[in-house]
């Protein structure tokens, strides 16, 4: 197989068959390191697409509805999934921005999908945004400006997280939930 071929269909019940995971929820509510834990539990093979890296680092634009992160951010999962990689998406994804885009790919996705919505308190966000190094150029009236209580995903799809569950917690959920082994369970 040329590094352009896709593998072969895995079922979707099956072990090795793609999951979908998405991270929602405020700034500094804990996602990326939820995350980046995920991958170092897992290894290679789990790709991580982040909303920030993707809006604001590669393309510079603005979170507005209709902007075109939406739509790259939609290519890039189905097409890491299309090769075999298990996904996990995550930022804040306001539900007015990208709550079509995440239904849809929830919806098309044969496999595993899990939804997580980070509802940590907002002064908890601002306690851990001030241990940031961006934190000196991004302050709390911007925090308080992005703001969204409880922006879930319609339709029920979204576990909750809140701030009693810890980092070693939630990534453990989350394995179990999706059904991805840890690397040191892999034969």
């Amino acid at each position: 197989m040329t590094s352009l071929e896709r593998p072969d269909q895995v079922p979707s019940g099956s072990p090795s068959a793609p999951r979908l995971v998405v991270l929602r929820g405020n700034s500094a509510s804990g996602k990326s390191t939820v995350a980046q834990t995920l991958r170092a539990a897992y290894g290679r093979g789990l790709a991580i697409i982040p909303q920030d890296v993707v809006r604001r680092d590669i393309l510079r634009e603005r979170d507005r509805p209709g902007a075109v992160n939406v739509e790259l951010i939609n290519l890039m999962a189905r097409h890491s999934l299309s090769y075999g990689f298990h996904v996990v998406l995550e930022g804040i994804f306001y539900v007015a921005h990208y709550g079509d885009m995440l239904t849809r790919l929830i919806r098309d996705h044969p496999g595993v999908a899990h939804c997580y919505y980070f509802d940590i308190p907002f002064q908890t966000t601002l306690e851990r945004h001030a241990t940031k190094p961006v934190a000196k150029v991004v302050g709390e009236a911007e925090l308080r400006q992005w703001w969204r209580p409880r922006d879930l995903l319609p339709g029920g799809v979204e576990e909750i997280v809140d701030e009693h569950s810890s980092l070693d917690q939630t990534v453990a959920r989350i394995l179990k939930d999706s059904g991805l082994a840890p690397r040191e369970n892999r034969v």
